[in-house]
């Protein structure tokens, strides 16, 4: 299991152009990384090996069209929790951190800082199935205080990982 960075790895430009080609596409071969980047396809896959290692590189996966399942509407909320009381066992944030887990419809949760506490992508079928996430699931977990959404129109850039 590749290790968490606690600080930015030493990253020269071949390094980043490998970065660059495998985030597009991760099913090229180490022959036509190496190709591209001018070097042996044996030191290819030393570098690749160590950008693991150091947890730059941390996993690989299949883009998949959400659309393409039949979950044609996206959805983006903020989310905004209750504060902790003290005759509360556990603290908000880890009983909703803990139930995100388990939401389906929830692809991505990011903890925020400011107004609201956390932002979800959520991706349904139709305005019927949001609504019932949001009024059967969301709105009846005990520490969500505040929902705001916002409907995804189109993705001008999806996330794709980092910028090169």
């Amino acid at each position: 299991m590749p290790r968490q960075p606690t600080e930015p790895a030493a990253l020269d430009r071949i390094d980043r152009k490998l970065l660059a080609l495998l985030q597009k596409d991760a099913r090229l071969t180490q022959d036509q990384l190496a190709e591209s980047v001018g070097l042996s396809p044996s030191a290819v896959q030393r570098r690749i090996k160590r950008l693991e290692a150091a947890g730059v590189i941390c996993g690989y996966s299949a883009r998949v069209d959400p659309r393409a399942l039949g979950l044609a509407l996206t959805a983006v909320l903020s989310v905004r929790l209750e504060k902790h009381r003290p005759d509360r066992q556990h603290a908000p944030q880890d009983s909703f951190a803990a139930a995100v887990q388990t939401w389906p419809e929830v692809v991505e949760c990011l903890a925020l800082t400011g107004e609201m506490d956390y932002l979800l992508r959520v991706h349904v079928q139709d305005m019927q199935h949001y609504a019932h996430f949001v009024l059967d699931t969301l709105l009846k977990h005990e520490a969500v205080e505040d929902v705001k959404s916002s409907f995804v129109l189109l993705d001008v850039k999806p996330f794709c990982g980092v910028a090169g």
